[in-house]
């Protein structure tokens, strides 16, 4: 891979997912992309780059991204936000679903599924009564392979090992060969969506909280700041986002937000911790 072919896959998979791909990983998107090339047929990365920016290469740039795009999960990550979504959080959404609300939760960035599994676990401890009214996780990630083994629900003995050990033995059914799979009581909460940030975002309604945890850090300044008020919007008046540990909101947007802990944050003038009607 020569250095005109990096900077034009850069800016393709820039415009398309906001990655930001610096000259330094040249070696890591020539390793990645790889298998690309032979999948497609394309003698080197110079024809891969026409190939797969061409009207007939759609379907390719999706399957370049999901190459290029690193998934890093797993059960309870940054654990403090799983305190604070038990103390803080849970008790405000089961006061909501007892009002006849509905609670939603987005995991965005889900990546193979431990996110979102970790929050239903979090929300059948601390409240089950509210698994049991209109609840649902909502799980997006711009990769569709990934989905399919966020889908899958079956994780090896070092994934699950973040899971602490009496709700593994409530929640996981091991398959006695090192493979481990979230019941059906922990996933009927639990959906799955290919979503791009960059692009559309078809769902109705807001959410409650959001994760979007190591998932800003990936994209450049200029493309942080378009996503925060979109990320408001889909909030309720008295709604959280989480964030990884070191990720920030933009000073552009912090009339938006509340700090509200170790990264997180809450609607501003969310006030009192009142559950409101929006």
């Amino acid at each position: 891979m020569d250095k005109k072919s990096f900077a034009a896959i850069a800016a393709l998979a820039k415009e398309e997912a906001g990655l930001v791909l610096p000259e330094g990983k040249m070696t890591m998107v020539q390793s990645r992309l790889r298998k690309r090339l032979l999948a497609t047929g394309q003698a080197n990365y110079d024809s891969y780059y026409r190939f797969v920016s061409s009207a007939d290469g759609a379907s390719e740039r999706r399957l370049m991204i999901s190459a290029l795009t690193t998934n890093v999960s797993h059960f309870f990550r940054e654990s403090h936000h799983f305190d604070m979504l038990r103390t803080k959080v849970v008790p405000l959404l089961l006061q909501k679903a007892r009002n006849g609300q509905r609670v939603r939760i987005w995991s965005a960035g889900c990546s193979s599924g431990q996110e979102p599994y970790s929050i239903s676990m979090c929300l059948h401890e601390a409240a089950p009564e509210l698994t049991s009214r209109d609840v649902l996780i909502l799980g997006t990630d711009i990769d569709p392979a990934i989905l399919e083994k966020a889908e899958a629900a079956t994780y090896n003995d070092q994934q699950v090992s973040g899971i602490p050990n009496e709700m593994r033995s409530k929640y996981l059914e091991p398959d006695g060969r090192g493979q481990h799979r979230v019941n059906a009581e922990i996933k009927r909460i639990v959906r799955f969506r290919e979503l791009n940030l960059l692009r559309d975002w078809p769902m109705k309604g807001q959410f409650d909280a959001i994760f979007c945890r190591n998932v800003v850090i990936y994209f450049d300044a200029a493309t942080q700041a378009s996503l925060w008020p979109r990320f408001r919007q889909h909030i309720t008046k008295e709604g959280w986002i989480f964030l990884g540990h070191s990720e920030r909101i933009s000073d552009s947007a912090l009339h938006l937000f509340e700090p509200n802990g170790m990264t997180a944050y809450r609607a501003a003038g969310s006030g009192s911790s009142a559950i409101k009607k929006d």
